[in-house]
């Protein structure tokens, strides 16, 4: 994965699925599978995608006790997916327990995946910070401190939204990655997201890599959103 603009496969069957991918040919994507589809079609549905060249990132957020992250870890290792995720919220131990897990499932010979911490969710604003997670610091400063566990605890980078990117860069260097939802085009509709940029802007912040789901799965020519949201991404490269 290099600078990936990544589509969130977030469908509710296996059919909807292949129907969608069946519109944009053979071309290798970068894709994520999250919670819905992992949940529902378990280990197979990442195999399939290998299979046909994908590259996947697998959302899954993991956020327990060390241990059990570990194990988990381990055993999705094991997939060869290319980035997988935790929340930074579950500190330090937890996040270096991820990356033992990774590193200790990882098939001799080959690279761990990559793993970032999800910081703040794109779909939390500052008043969600303050009132119900009761974090009064405002929102770079949080995301930019989280970023920094994520480094110390030997993470690759970190989720967070394109309107915090620099500041992370400021503090954890700019080969620290940046995967960046909340992701629209002028004319798409926001949904239940808040800190939302355009392709565009996302690289003018220095975003290592974008998701971008329902603008293209919903799209009417979901090839052609995905070609335009390209264009955009790559047009600062």
């Amino acid at each position: 994965m290099q600078h990936p603009l990544i589509i969130a496969l977030d469908f509710d069957s296996r059919v909807k699925r292949q129907h969608f991918l069946e519109g944009f040919g053979e071309e290798p994507l970068d894709l994520k599978i999250g919670m819905e589809g992992f949940y529902r079609e378990g280990a197979t549905v990442i195999e399939e995608l290998k299979q046909k060249g994908h590259r996947i990132f697998l959302d899954l957020k993991l956020h327990d006790i060390p241990n059990t992250v570990h194990q988990a870890m381990k055993a999705l290792a094991n997939l060869e997916i290319d980035l997988v995720n935790v929340h930074a919220a579950g500190g330090q131990k937890m996040m270096s327990a991820a990356r033992e897990g990774l590193e200790a499932g990882t098939k001799s010979g080959q690279n761990r995946p990559k793993l970032i911490g999800v910081t703040q969710l794109t779909s939390t604003d500052d008043q969600m910070l303050s009132n119900e997670l009761l974090i009064q610091q405002p929102m770079d400063e949080v995301v930019a401190h989280y970023a920094q566990m994520t480094a110390q605890s030997g993470l690759d980078g970190i989720v967070c939204s394109a309107l915090e990117v620099q500041k992370v860069h400021e503090v954890c260097g700019t080969d620290f990655l940046t995967v960046t939802p909340g992701i629209r085009m002028p004319e798409d509709d926001k949904g239940d997201q808040h800190r939302i940029v355009t392709p565009a802007q996302a690289r003018q912040n220095g975003s290592w890599g974008i998701v971008v789901g329902r603008s293209i799965t919903q799209a009417n020519d979901p090839l052609t959103a995905y070609q335009k949201m390209k264009q955009e991404w790559e047009r600062y490269a």
